[in-house]
């Protein structure tokens, strides 16, 4: 049981691919859906979408990109789809939920990646459990991170689009003004809320951060 008070009541899983699992979490709350990539370490990566959840992520799906390549390099991926989409605070708690069923696999040092509404949702969510490690936001909105500074010194990542017009590019510049050290800001020119312009410079800076602040092999 997390900090919340939602326990995990039954887990159901199904082969799908090469090192690739379909997951149903059934908790105390009602169930998620997620895709769970296998890697043989303690390293685990939680991603997670925006308001109207999914599993693959912005830039042409580079949730599901990621998650299959860096199996490669010993860290395992849980993409994550929310019970109730768009409820910030019950989004937070599947967050939650989803770093214990990964403790229970073996994973102990946890990253999260939120895009958008989720870039929030996995900051709160980072300040809440010691076990992550490392907290990625892209596009990220600012509902939600009051407690951003409470994260440090655990790393933080934000990347925005200059050209943003779901969410300004302020809003992580805000975020990254009231988090704490270690952190860090990255803005693409002529980029818009899914970040697809700069599809390949964004996979190679969220795989180099991720091995960098998680460990590779």
């Amino acid at each position: 049981m997390n900090s919340a008070g939602i326990k995990i009541t039954d887990v159901s899983s199904k082969l799908i691919g090469n090192e690739q699992e379909q997951i149903t979490i059934n908790t105390t709350s009602g169930k998620m859906e997620c895709i769970f990539h296998i890697a043989d370490s303690d390293r685990g990566i939680i991603w997670v979408c925006g308001a109207l959840g999914g599993l693959d992520g912005p830039s042409f799906g580079i949730f599901r990109i990621l998650s299959e390549k860096l199996t490669a390099y010993g860290l395992s991926s849980l993409r994550l789809n929310y019970r109730l989409a768009g409820d910030f605070d019950e989004c937070v708690l599947d967050v939650l939920t989803a770093v214990d069923f990964l403790k229970t696999r073996g994973k102990n040092r946890i990253a999260l990646v939120g895009h958008s509404f989720g870039g929030a949702v996995v900051i709160e969510a980072g300040v809440r459990s010691p076990s992550v490690k490392a907290v990625v936001g892209l596009s990220s909105q600012t509902y939600g991170v009051k407690r951003v500074a409470e994260l440090s010194p655990r790393p933080l990542l934000l990347i925005h689009g200059e050209r943003d017009r779901n969410l300004s590019v302020r809003c992580s510049q805000y975020i990254y003004q009231w988090a704490r050290e270690p952190k860090e800001l990255v803005i693409y020119n002529n980029n818009g809320h899914f970040l697809r312009e700069n599809h390949k410079e964004l996979e190679l800076k969220l795989k180099d951060w991720l091995l960098d602040k998680l460990g590779n092999i």
